[in-house]
């Protein structure tokens, strides 16, 4: 290969590289009005990727590999299951319990193998086919990491694909969602939903959220009825959740379907411009759900008592974070907020650092242990100010597909199990 060859490749590889990992200036002035995620972090994080910073970078290349996957699967919907949930309508979502399995053989006077026995922390495989819940997994991690990655890139065919994602899944009427959670972790022969079921949605449900608020900064191909839509969708969610028996059962909760069903009330609340039940949502939290759900020590005694005690321990944190950063946006600083035994967040996230950092075993049940599961709630921690976690920064592990917090600085649950 001649030297002007050689060098011709070497510039169409930088031009390559550089449309991956240059943001343009699209929507320069507008700052996303997302419900958890800062959305002024993420202008500055954008402009800091357009002077070259190298760390971020590095992260803006895991995000577009993540997204680039995205681009050719789907879009999904709640119609194309094999049978419709309990009540008939194909519109409706279903999702079967995780650890609930069959003791008999199936046959065909007993097709479902029943009674159904529960085995905590063990996932049953036939919960991922025949019901909504893998898809609409896929729904809510598409849509985020796409519209991160257009958000950062400028490059529409993200800003395309997650609105395709969400038009399927939520607008278009032959393939929209009903936007209940009636038929949420049924249990075959034993109850057609659950109230907590709606952890499948309170999980993750706020990615979407965020997504749309970024999307609606000027997202190429989501318009106006776009944005009208989901937001009278979730409107109406909200007032599901807000009203039906589920909805306050899961409420009622006191372990981390509680935490995480408050942290959804309170994201869509701010979505949908009721800010005052985001806030009230926040501050009851303190009383309502720090004070009995944390030990003086830090630790949690209702997640402790899990067979995946580890994983459920950071699970709940996920969901208390996040509801930290609603209270952000709404004037409550819940980070700082101690209890009667001086129980807060900052000490149950200190109480994970010892495993999250390798420096001691975790001593409680676990069966499946991954140190990178508490990776993002020690970072949510160090950027509220606990000394202790800014310092374990260094020593988190990496979780698969690399750590993405500086792009998108709310926790996920890295190590994901249904619920």
């Amino acid at each position: 290969m001649s030297g002007r060859s050689r060098a011709a490749v070497l510039l169409t590889a930088l031009a390559a590289l550089g449309a991956v990992l240059v943001p343009s200036a699209h929507a320069a002035g507008r700052v996303p009005d997302t419900a958890v995620l800062d959305g002024t972090r993420l202008q500055r994080a954008r402009a800091d990727l357009a002077h070259g910073d190298p760390q971020l970078r590095r992260a803006l290349k895991d995000l577009t590999t993540r997204a680039d996957a995205w681009l050719d699967q789907g879009p999904w919907t709640v119609v194309d299951k094999p049978k419709p949930a309990p009540g008939g309508d194909v519109h409706d979502y279903l999702s079967q319990a995780p650890y609930w399995w069959p003791t008999t053989t199936p046959t065909a006077d007993n097709p479902w193998g029943c009674p159904y026995v529960q085995r905590d922390g063990q996932r049953n495989p036939e919960v991922d086919s025949g019901t909504d819940r893998q898809d609409v997994e896929k729904v809510f991690d598409s849509t985020y990491d796409l519209s991160l990655a257009w958000y950062y890139t400028g490059r529409r065919v993200y800003a395309e694909k997650a609105g395709q994602v969400l038009r399927t899944w939520f607008l278009d009427p032959a393939t929209r969602m009903n936007p209940n959670l009636n038929h949420a972790q049924f249990i075959p022969c034993k109850y057609d939903g659950r109230s907590i079921g709606i952890i499948d949605f309170s999980q993750s449900y706020t990615s979407v959220v965020d997504a749309l608020a970024i999307l609606g900064t000027g997202a190429p191909g989501w318009s106006a009825a776009d944005r009208a839509g989901m937001r009278s969708w979730n409107t109406d969610f909200l007032g599901w959740l807000k009203n039906s028996d589920f909805g306050k059962e899961e409420g009622a909760a006191a372990n981390n379907h509680g935490t995480f069903y408050d942290m959804q009330l309170a994201a869509l609340a701010y979505a949908t411009g009721d800010k005052a039940l985001a806030k009230k949502t926040v501050l009851d939290a303190r009383a309502k759900r720090i004070d009995p759900q944390i030990a003086d020590d830090g630790s949690q005694p209702q997640e402790l008592t899990r067979t995946r005690s580890w994983h459920y321990s950071t699970f709940d944190l996920v969901a208390y974070t996040r509801l930290a950063a609603i209270g952000r946006h709404v004037g409550v600083d819940l980070w700082t907020y101690q209890g009667p035994a001086g129980q807060g967040l900052f000490k149950a996230v200190d109480y994970l650092l010892p495993a999250a950092t390798g420096a001691a075993a975790w001593t409680h049940p676990e069966l499946e242990f991954h140190r990178y599961a508490a990776t993002d709630v020690v970072h949510a921690a160090a950027d509220a100010g606990d000394k202790a976690a800014r310092r374990a920064v260094r020593r988190l592990e990496a979780p698969p597909g690399g750590d993405l917090w500086e792009l998108r600085p709310a926790a996920e649950q890295l190590d994901s199990i249904a619920g």
